[in-house]
């Protein structure tokens, strides 16, 4: 059995006084967070680390693959965790879920028992996330504002958390790997006749906060469209650092590639779109995978080619432009660096600067259709971080487009502008791409009815003025 095992963080912006960590005691001369999905391994946080180490510094998490036992002591306590382990892992097997018919439902019990263990999960991460980032006056008003923008948009959310839990649309916490983050929800249209599109979504989330049922909003409007949408989960820091999203990512794409026709999903209309963060991490697993294609004795699961085309939604794809802006804005450039496995990763999990490499041109051009779409009020992600990727893209021989929508902000486009029901030029404008070459959708599109509003206009206003994005 694998013994605990600490992994070095460079820490050496603690002591801005901007930081919202240096308010932590001097005397605490480490923080251990021991992470979620192996227990044999603790981050171990110093406050004093060198550049010069840092540099040399290998990554902060590696793959779990890769982790090797530096003692065979071990406890009985994390021998009983991973007997659980175990069984979770064997009662939500991938066998188990292919063989339950579409059109059923989970026992019950299954289900509070799924929704149970990703509470817990939830909550302990939360915590220790908290004991990370410490208690500083910018985290402090941030999290005030995330409440007050939460509660004006209440009326909305209640009306979605009711579909997410109690819709027979809705197909929550399928599992795709072995991670206990590693599930993803499907929204299915009510029409089950013929195969239909599908968008893979992968949730945004500062790389902290994001979960499957952020995308609860989207899939059930799209799903109205006669469009499935799988809502990909994975894990977030600090319970794992930039390359686990990746590869959660690129499992849970191989799942819908694979499985998508058992729940009548179209496996040659497979769309892949990610929002914010979600789109970095959607955009890193579609160049991974285009760099694994176009090398020799690769074995891969999915396909590039299999991927029409690719939504990205107000993300940011050259991380070397956007750290000091991420910084000033309260996600501290220690975390973010750690987080991205160090300042040398940055280049690496940058699909912009990938993109220009003379030495993966091949690679690059394997990319499917690229659409992105942002808000030129967006202060979270600049809208230039759209723009010059995708002309990064033109460049290179991808056919790609950044489209703008005026002084729409980073929660516009994805929450307030669906609550507000009615047209929605972004959400139509993604239909349109999806439905282009089926003129039934298109007819169909044509007479559906106006989107009903969730929120009151006035709330709506309210939540846009103290919304922290």
């Amino acid at each position: 059995m694998p013994s605990q095992q600490l992994l070095p963080v460079t820490n050496r912006y603690f002591d801005s006084p901007t930081s919202s960590v240096s308010g932590s005691p001097p005397s605490m001369a480490a923080v251990l967070l021991k992470i979620e999905d192996d227990p044999s391994t603790g981050l171990y946080v110093s406050p004093s680390f060198d550049d010069d180490k840092n540099a040399s510094m290998k990554p902060l998490l590696p793959r779990a693959s890769s982790y090797t036992s530096i003692s065979t002591t071990t406890t009985a306590s994390n021998n009983n965790y991973q007997q659980r382990r175990r069984r979770i892992n064997s009662d939500n097997s991938l066998p188990t879920l292919s063989s339950t018919r579409v059109g059923g439902r989970r026992e019950s019990l299954g289900r509070d028992e799924t929704a149970a263990e990703e509470a817990f999960v939830l909550t302990r991460l939360s915590l220790k996330l908290l004991r990370y980032l410490g208690v500083g006056y910018r985290w402090i008003t941030r999290f005030l504002a995330l409440g007050c923008y939460a509660f004006f948009l209440m009326p909305g959310f209640l009306q979605v958390g009711y579909y997410y839990f109690f819709s027979s649309q809705v197909r929550r916490g399928i599992v795709y790997g072995d991670h206990p983050r590693n599930r993803l929800d499907l929204y299915l249209p009510k029409d089950s006749e013929g195969q239909k599109p599908v968008i893979a979504f992968v949730t945004g989330g500062a790389w902290i906060i994001g979960y499957k049922a952020w995308g609860s909003l989207l899939g059930q409007q799209l799903s109205e469209r006669d469009i499935i949408v799988a809502c990909i989960d994975y894990r977030n820091f600090p319970q794992g650092t930039i390359s686990d999203m990746v590869n959660d990512a690129s499992q849970g794409i191989s799942f819908v590639c694979n499985h998508i026709a058992e729940y009548g999903g179209d496996p040659n209309r497979i769309y892949l779109m990610g929002q914010s963060a979600g789109a970095h991490i959607a955009a890193c697993t579609l160049l991974e995978q285009a760099i694994k294609e176009a090398g020799e004795g690769e074995r891969i699961s999915w396909s590039i080619s299999q991927i029409k085309a690719y939504f990205g939604l107000s993300g940011g794809y050259n991380l070397l432009d956007l750290v000091d802006h991420f910084h000033n804005r309260g996600l501290y450039r220690s975390i973010f660096l750690s987080i991205m496995e160090g300042e040398q990763s940055l280049q690496r999990f940058s699909p912009e600067i990938l993109a220009r490499d003379p030495n993966i041109r091949t690679a690059v051009s394997r990319l499917p259709p690229i659409i992105l779409f942002h808000g030129t009020g967006d202060y979270s992600i600049p809208s230039d971080a759209s723009k010059n990727f995708a002309e990064t893209l033109k460049r290179a021989g991808v056919k790609a487009e950044a489209i703008l929508y005026e002084g729409k902000t980073h929660t516009d486009l994805f929450l307030q502008d669906p609550m507000r029901g009615g047209s929605d030029q972004m959400f139509e404008d993604l239909i349109a791409i999806v439905h282009a070459n089926d003129p039934d959708a298109i007819a169909k599109d044509a007479t559906a009815p106006p989107r009903r509003r969730l929120v009151p206009e006035f709330l709506l206003k309210l939540a846009h003025n103290v919304s922290p994005f």
